[in-house]
C-alpha cells in the first residue's frame, strides 16, 4: 500500500461547524495523520493529492442499492452500478437481492461478492432475501447467507405479507444478531396502481396507492420487532402516518431504525409533470408535500435515521411504457449528494455537517461498520467534493445504465471530483474508473 498526502483540502470544525483547511496523511489503507493547513508536511516520495478548496468528506454510505445483476444486466451489472457509485462519492454500498435469481443462497452472495471484487473497489454488502424466491412462503438459510457475506434480510420489492412469517423471520434474524429490512406494503391496497392517492391520481383518473399501505406493515412490525427484540430497519419511508409509528416505537424502546431517500425529500405528487413521464414513478411512490415535510422533520429530529438511494436503474425503452405499466424506480447515485446539498445546506435548512452525518456516519452506526469516519486509524474511505461549481444533471453523462431521473436539467452544486476507498482512488473526475471489469 502506498502513502498519500491529500493537501489543502476543506474539513469540518467540531467545535464551530465552520469548514477549515487541513493535509491528511493516508497509510496502508488507513486515515493516518491530519495536520493544520498552515502545516508544511513533508512529503518524502508520497504521492499528493491537491485538494484546493475541496471538501475532504468521509466516503458516503448507501444502505439500499439495486445493482440488477444476476439476472437484469440490461438495467445494470455490478461494474457499472459501482462505477455509478463512486462517481456519486460513494465508497460503501449495500445491495438488494430482488435479482433473477434472487440472493437466497450463499451461492448467490458469493457470486455478488466475487463480481464486487472484480469491479472498481466500492465496498458492496449484499442484503440476503427473508423468504425463497421472494415469495413469502418459506424462509431461507439465514445461518448460512451470513456466513456466506450477508449483512441482512430483506424481501425489498415486494412486502413480506403474511404476520407469523414475519415475526418467524425476526425471531431467526435475532437469534444471529441480524437485522430485518423491511420494505412496507400491503398488496391488498396497492394492486393496479402507480401513483400515490392524491391530486395527480384524481386529476388524471388513476387508481392511487393510499398512505395506509405502507402504515399498516410498519405499526405491525414494530410491534412484532417489539416481540422478538430484533434489530428492524424500515426502507425507504415515505408517509407520515409511517413517521408517526416509528417515532412511538423509539419512544418505548423498540429497536427500530429508518431511511428516506432524496427524492421522497425533494418532490411531491404535485410535482409529477403532465406528459406522464414515468421517470417520476418510483415504488414508495411521491406523495403529498404534507409528507414531504413530514419526511423532512423527522430525518432532522432523529425519527428517521439515515439517506439512502434507493438507486433503480431501468432501460429507457421500459421506462418508455408510459405511467402506467413502466417499472417502478429511479437512479440516485450520481445525483444525491449534489440534491440534498443545493436544496438543503445551500438554502441555510441543515448544516453541511448534519447532511454529512446523514450519509456518512449515521449509516455506520445503524449497520455496525467501521467505516463512517475520518478519525485517525479508520478505514481511509474519502470523497472530495467541490461545493461551489454549479452544473446540471445530464443524464448522457451519467455511468450507471440508467436513465431514469426526473432530475434532469437540474442545476446543482456540490459535485464528487475523487473518490478514495482504502486509500486507494478509484474514481476522479480527470480520470474516470481507474478499474472496471466491463469487457
Amino acid at each position: 500500500m502506498t502513502t498519500t498526502w491529500i493537501l489543502n483540502g476543506l474539513t469540518i470544525d467540531p467545535k464551530t461547524g465552520q469548514t477549515v483547511k487541513k493535509h491528511l496523511k493516508l497509510d496502508n489503507g488507513l486515515v493516518a495523520e491530519w495536520l493544520d493547513g498552515s502545516a508544511s508536511p513533508d512529503v518524502g516520495g508520497a504521492e499528493t493529492i491537491d485538494a484546493e478548496g475541496k471538501l475532504i468528506s468521509p466516503g458516503l454510505i448507501d444502505m439500499h442499492v439495486h445493482l440488477r445483476e444476476p439476472g437484469f444486466e440490461h438495467k445494470e451489472t455490478i461494474a457499472t452500478g459501482t462505477a455509478s457509485a463512486a462517481k456519486g462519492g460513494f465508497t460503501t454500498i449495500a445491495c438488494m437481492p430482488n435479482t433473477r435469481p434472487v440472493i437466497d443462497t450463499p451461492e448467490t452472495v458469493k457470486l455478488v461478492l466475487d463480481k464486487a471484487e472484480a469491479a472498481c473497489g466500492v465496498r458492496v454488502l449484499p442484503y440476503a432475501a427473508i423468504t425463497k424466491n421472494e415469495l413469502g412462503r418459506d424462509l431461507t438459510d439465514f445461518e448460512a447467507l451470513k456466513d456466506a457475506g450477508a449483512i441482512g434480510f430483506t424481501d425489498d420489492g415486494v412486502g413480506v405479507q403474511d404476520a407469523q412469517m414475519m415475526k418467524n423471520a425476526m425471531t431467526l434474524a435475532k437469534s444471529i444478531d441480524m437485522p430485518i429490512i423491511a420494505h412496507c406494503e400491503d398488496d391488498s391496497l396497492v394492486v393496479g396502481a402507480a401513483v400515490s392517492e392524491g391530486a395527480f391520481a384524481k386529476k388524471h383518473g388513476l387508481k392511487g396507492i393510499p398512505n395506509e399501505s405502507e402504515a399498516i406493515h410498519v405499526g405491525r412490525d414494530i410491534l412484532l420487532s417489539e416481540a422478538t427484540g430484533v434489530h428492524y430497519h424500515v426502507c425507504h419511508v415515505s408517509t407520515e402516518q409511517s413517521i408517526r409509528l416509528i417515532k412511538l416505537g423509539k419512544s418505548i424502546g423498540v429497536n427500530v431504525t429508518a431511511e428516506v431517500c432524496p427524492h421522497h425529500l425533494l418532490l411531491s405528487d404535485e410535482d409529477i409533470p403532465d406528459s406522464m413521464d414515468a421517470n417520476w414513478k418510483m415504488n414508495p411512490p411521491l406523495r403529498t408535500p404534507r409528507d414531504v415535510e413530514a419526511c423532512i422533520g423527522a430525518l432532522e429530529d432523529g425519527t428517521i435515521d439515515i439517506i439512502v438511494t434507493d438507486h433503480a436503474p431501468h432501460s429507457e425503452e421500459e421506462k418508455a411504457k408510459g405511467m402506467e405499466r413502466a417499472p417502478f424506480g429511479i437512479v440516485g447515485f450520481e445525483t444525491a449528494f449534489p440534491l440534498l446539498y443545493t436544496k438543503f445546506v445551500k438554502t441555510g435548512r441543515w448544516t453541511l455537517g448534519f447532511l454529512l452525518s446523514r450519509m456518512t456516519s449515521d449509516p455506520a452506526r445503524v449497520f455496525g461498520l467501521n467505516t463512517g469516519s475520518l478519525e485517525v486509524g479508520s478505514p481511509a474511505d474519502i470523497t472530495l467534493i467541490d461545493l461551489d461549481s454549479e452544473r446540471e444533471v445530464d443524464p448522457a453523462s451519467f455511468l450507471t445504465k440508467g436513465r431514469n431521473t426526473p432530475f434532469t436539467g437540474w442545476k446543482l452544486s456540490g459535485w464528487p471530483t475523487l473518490t478514495i476507498v482504502a486509500g486507494q482512488t478509484v474514481w476522479s473526475e480527470e480520470q474516470g474508473i481507474l478499474k472496471s471489469s466491463e469487457e
